[in-house]
């Protein structure tokens, strides 16, 4: 479609959410048409599953995509506004269920009560297809608001959740465990890394704050990794936990000799593997990582038994997930 096509069905449709609030008369409803302001209440069930930093990450994003979509026009002029409903999600495929705790505040910045909906089954749990995995209820407009913002939340986690069980399945009983890594969608972090926790997966750091890496670019521009340690060391008291990147058996070992709390090994082959593991003692936690997939990485985490890694790195199961497959049916008139 052309830019001016494009223009021209926008200015037909008044496609600016300012001027579609605009148009609504608001008094007409007992309920917001976009969301309630801020601050938001965290529900409970949602506090419970998620840090605080996470909450607030959630409910900007939350936020951020009703406000993408404006006002539904389309219900808000079909649907009576006191009219109630029921609703429910059902999984279309095989899938693990992650985002369950989400509902509730979904449900509470469109302005909905954060209880009016149950949980048919556990976050967490993988369910067949067909399988009702929750029900709500609500007045119609609202619901039909809250619809595309629930299914987005949780078919991308939950398939965040599906990749990552498959790799973590590749790894049973090696003794090496599943990292993720910060390839993540801007905004999603929080909710992506807590669906690979929920999947059995393990979290990188959150953050740059969190664990400082010194990777190529940095070890070459202070001239050494020893340098690039003592510096920061030097500049951060207490310094948080380094990690460093290691492209080869001699960088492992000035890794060691400078005593950093884990060591990564970029993009090695399971013959180079088998070679730098055993230089790195046991209280150094060492890190497979680079083109991992599900083809190599059981390979990759059995390169050396007599010393494995603490863990492999997979940038695909946050950024390259394919969505799983829910949908939500209306039941107008029951509540």
């Amino acid at each position: 479609m052309s830019e001016d096509v494009f223009e021209y069905h926008a200015r037909a449709a008044g496609a600016s959410v300012k001027a579609a609030l605009e148009r609504v008369d608001q008094s007409r409803f007992p309920y917001p048409v976009l969301h309630v302001e801020p601050p938001f209440a965290v529900p409970a069930d949602t506090a419970a599953a998620l840090s605080p930093d996470a909450c607030d990450f959630a409910a900007d994003l939350i936020r951020m995509a009703l406000e993408e979509d404006g006002p539904d026009l389309t219900s808000l002029g079909i649907f009576p506004p006191d009219e109630v409903s029921s609703a429910y999600i059902v999984a279309k495929q095989d899938t693990i269920v992650v985002g369950l705790p989400l509902v509730s505040f979904v449900l509470s910045i469109v302005g909905m009560d954060p209880a009016g909906w149950t949980a048919e089954v556990e976050e967490g749990a993988v369910v067949e297809k067909g399988t009702v995995v929750l029900r709500l209820k609500g007045h119609t407009n609202q619901l039909l608001k809250a619809e595309r913002i629930i299914l987005n939340l949780m078919t991308h986690l939950s398939g965040v959740g599906n990749l990552t069980r498959e790799y973590a399945a590749r790894l049973e009983g090696t003794g090496v465990r599943l990292l993720d890594t910060r390839k993540t969608l801007p905004g999603h972090r929080y909710l992506e890394k807590y669906a690979v926790r929920v999947a059995g997966g393990c979290n990188h750091r959150m953050n740059l704050t969190d664990m400082l890496m010194l990777k190529d670019n940095h070890i070459d521009a202070a001239g050494s990794i020893t340098r690039a340690v003592e510096s920061l060391r030097e500049c951060w008291k207490p310094c948080p936990p380094i990690e460093v990147e290691c492209r080869d058996s001699e960088e492992v070992r000035e890794a060691v000799a400078c005593r950093v709390e884990r060591i990564m090994l970029d993009n090695m082959s399971p013959a180079e593997l088998a070679e730098a593991l055993p230089l790195i003692p046991r209280d150094i936690e060492a890190e497979i990582s680079g083109g991992v997939t599900l083809e190599t990485i059981r390979v990759l985490a059995l390169a050396c038994p007599e010393r494995p890694a603490d863990f492999i790195s997979v940038g695909r199961i946050t950024h390259s997930a394919p969505s799983a497959d829910f949908s939500m049916k209306m039941e107008r008139g029951k509540a």
